[in-house]
């Protein structure tokens, strides 16, 4: 297959620093081009694959200062619209914005859903352009989808087996890793970690809508001898730091539609101590990769059960369930599945070119 992904501009393919979905989408093309396709990456300039690179703009917009992101997004779709001739299927992750200027080839598209479904204000699109095909990332995600909606299939989010190395030994803290909010809730994490008596390292990037609550709420709570603040780390140092703990805190106040740490803790052997909230429970299996709680006094307890859990055993649940391949080749069952109902359909009107071609797309979070 001919596959173009067209990669979120929020931040580079991979991302820098923080950025899940922009992880993903690189984690995904670069899995694509081991299968053997040609396979075409959309995306900022300063984006690193082995794919063939299109840059949309020099740089990610987040690092580079611009904070809306619309018009640069609108640009891509629109470019993307132009070129649709050139792929047999066209897959988004930006969740809505394509959705008036690809209805007419809603066949030949697939849209992955990375946020969370459940905000009232979008659902009248959901409603309006029914015949999109969807992919969800957890089977919770697509609760408060209202009406019928074209879902394809779920697809656990994966990663390179050697992205975050197996960590036989583990270490002597918790750790929080992620984005200062309220949802997030470092404050849960704190406390856990001075209830138990265990170090708690916090590497955490704090975006300027909360930083209010980061100075009001969690900075006075970091002067205690238990916790340190690391703040935003990159990759390399993400996956020291989830190696060495351990026990990660995923203690999340919201419906979380899939949660990447979580898997990368797991590539390292690390078990996660998670709160009961969306896609945790698919996620986590009680028990073996971590412990599902819906309390603090769970959690403390639940840390001292997760210094005997077999780190081993952690890694070849992430192994079975997690990889970029398995993520990949579930994606293309996909988009094998659409391009033969295509062809039932048109297969003149829907495809270019004599081999079949693939687009994958970008997002917005």
């Amino acid at each position: 297959m001919k596959i173009a992904q067209i990669a979120p501009l929020a931040e580079a393919v991979p991302p820098k620093l923080y950025g899940g979905t922009e992880r993903v989408v690189s984690w995904l093309t670069e899995a694509l081009v081991d299968e053997g396709h040609d396979v075409t990456l959309f995306a900022s300039g300063d984006s690193v694959t082995r794919a063939r690179l299109e840059p949309v703009v020099p740089e990610g917009l987040r690092l580079a200062g611009i904070r809306d992101h619309l018009a640069s997004h609108l640009v891509m779709v629109d470019e993307v619209r132009r070129r649709a001739d050139e792929f047999d299927i066209i897959h988004f992750h930006v969740d809505l914005i394509q959705f008036p200027l690809f209805q007419h080839l809603a066949a030949k598209t697939l849209t992955t859903m990375h946020g969370r479904l459940d905000y009232p204000d979008f659902h009248p699109i959901y409603r309006a352009f029914p015949n999109m095909p969807l992919v969800s990332i957890s089977n919770s995600q697509r609760t408060p989808v209202p009406g019928r909606c074209n879902w394809r299939g779920t697809v656990y989010h994966g990663l390179p087996s050697q992205h975050c190395p197996f960590s036989p030994g583990g270490g002597d803290y918790l750790a929080f890793l992620g984005r200062i909010s309220p949802e997030k809730r470092p404050d849960r994490a704190i406390e856990i970690a001075k209830r138990a008596g265990v170090p708690l390292k916090i590497a955490a990037k704090v975006d300027k809508a909360d930083q209010d609550y980061f100075s009001k709420v969690i900075e006075p709570m970091l002067d205690h001898p238990l916790v340190e603040f690391v703040g935003e780390i990159d990759d390399r140092q993400k996956c020291s730091f989830l190696g060495n703990a351990m026990a990660l805190l995923f203690p999340i106040d919201w419906c979380e539609p899939f949660g990447l740490v979580m898997i990368e803790a797991m590539s390292s052997g690390t078990p996660v101590i998670a709160w009961r909230h969306g896609s945790v429970p698919e996620v986590v299996t009680e028990g073996v990769t971590g412990c599902v709680v819906a309390s603090v006094e769970e959690a403390v307890e639940a840390v001292s059960r997760a210094r005997g859990m077999d780190r081993r055993a952690i890694r070849a649940a992430f192994e079975q369930r997690f990889t970029a391949k398995r993520m990949a080749r579930s994606y293309l069952d996909i988009y094998e599945k659409l391009l033969d109902e295509a062809d039932e359909i048109a297969p003149e009107s829907l495809s270019g070119n004599s081999g079949r071609q693939v687009a994958v797309g970008f997002a917005t979070h």
